[in-house]
């Protein structure tokens, strides 16, 4: 039976870059705020994962990643035990991925008071 192996971000940017497949794990609304900067990815939410399994190529190395490298690891095993076995987990998830200053892209936030005038504003 195959593992989970575990990998650092800069490992598991290097593995995209060679063809690795990365799967966030996160929810959209996750997402949206702060995203993997890699082309090639696909979006599992745990919210659905039991159910969308056969959206993950079995033949692909995979890397799985959340916010912090839990959630992934469960999704990790869900996957190691439906037979896939080329499956890495990354460690620690976006946070260590974006501290080691690896591509990442957000939305930008907007500030208080454009909240405090969305909010207050009314329509004619």
């Amino acid at each position: 039976m195959s593992t989970v192996k575990e990998v650092n971000a800069a490992t598991a940017f290097s593995m995209i870059k060679k063809g690795a497949l990365l799967v966030d794990v996160r929810e959209t609304r996750e997402i949206d705020r702060k995203a993997f900067g890699v082309s090639d990815y696909l979006s599992v939410p745990m919210s659905r994962f039991q159910s969308s399994l056969q959206e993950i190529p079995a033949e692909r190395k995979v890397i799985l990643a959340c916010h912090s490298g839990s959630r992934s690891g469960m999704a990790s095993r869900i996957l190691v035990n439906s037979g896939h076995r080329k499956v890495h987990n990354l460690q620690h998830g976006i946070i260590s991925w974006e501290r080691n200053g690896l591509p990442v892209t957000k939305q930008e936030s907007p500030s208080p008071l454009t909240m405090l005038f969305k909010m207050f504003r009314k329509e004619a």
